[in-house]
């Protein structure tokens, strides 16, 4: 994400809690400044409206509820059901963020796993969600031959 938001310090707040962009965008930028997608994403994102973040959080959301439901049910994380999601959430980025390539998409998946503030943040909504969001995507691109 951007700290380059078109947001006042308010919707800011209500739109991301205690979430500040600010305070990841240098570490964001030191990793993958430079890059198509770096670049592509704060276009993105400096265009984007309240409305637009709105829609962005709430489809976002909507995928890791599903993710969260189909771990719960015992669906295998290489199963159909997972790796579909795994796709929806790739496809997500996609729209929102930058092409998301399935390399880009293992890399992410790596960091749900790698850095406990991912994790944290993704275990909150079921404790062994990241990983679990890991294996799918892992077992997508895979069969993506990626």
């Amino acid at each position: 994400m951007s700290a380059n938001l078109n947001l006042t310090a308010a919707e800011r707040t209500e739109l991301f809690g205690t979430f500040d962009p600010d305070e990841h965008a240098a570490e964001a930028e030191r990793r993958w400044g430079g890059t198509a997608a770096w670049t592509d994403a704060q276009r993105r994102a400096a265009s984007y409206t309240k409305q637009d973040w709105q829609r962005f959080m709430a489809e976002a959301g909507r995928i890791t509820t599903r993710m969260a439901e189909a771990m719960r049910s015992g669906a295998p994380a290489d199963g159909e059901v997972a790796m579909a999601l795994a796709e929806e959430h790739r496809a997500h980025i996609t729209r929102w963020c930058y092409e998301c390539t399935y390399e880009i998409h293992r890399g992410l998946g790596d960091l749900y796993v790698s850095d406990p503030r991912f994790t944290n943040t993704i275990d909150e909504t079921a404790p062994g969600l990241a990983a679990y969001y890991q294996a799918a995507i892992t077992a997508n691109a895979t069969r993506n031959n990626a």
